[in-house]
């Protein structure tokens, strides 16, 4: 799996949630919601360290954005694309086989 970030949604998660060098960005299924891989699931994220074996990873301005390996059943063979959608001030998550 493979986790692409744009450079704007990378500025968003900089500035949301105040990333620093070393810091870490995980990407996690949470039950409710709606996607396009997993009914009845929808990705979260949250500013953590990793707590268990990452599964999947990209390292960009030394900051980590990561799934754990635990989560990976919610990408389905995906990789994940992370977008910003300016109309709505948010990432937009893409998911490509």
């Amino acid at each position: 799996m493979n986790i692409t970030i744009s450079d704007e949604a990378i500025t968003w998660f900089q500035q949301e949630l105040d990333l620093k060098k070393d810091g870490f960005v995980r990407f996690f299924a949470k039950y409710g919601g709606a996607s396009p891989v997993q009914q009845g699931f929808s990705l979260g994220m949250s500013k953590e360290e990793p707590e268990g074996d990452i599964g999947a990873k990209t390292l960009i301005n030394g900051i980590t954005y990561y799934v754990l390996d635990k989560d990976l059943w919610y990408f389905d063979g995906h990789n994940l694309s992370v977008g910003y959608n300016a109309n709505v001030d948010e990432p937009e998550y893409k998911y490509t086989k």
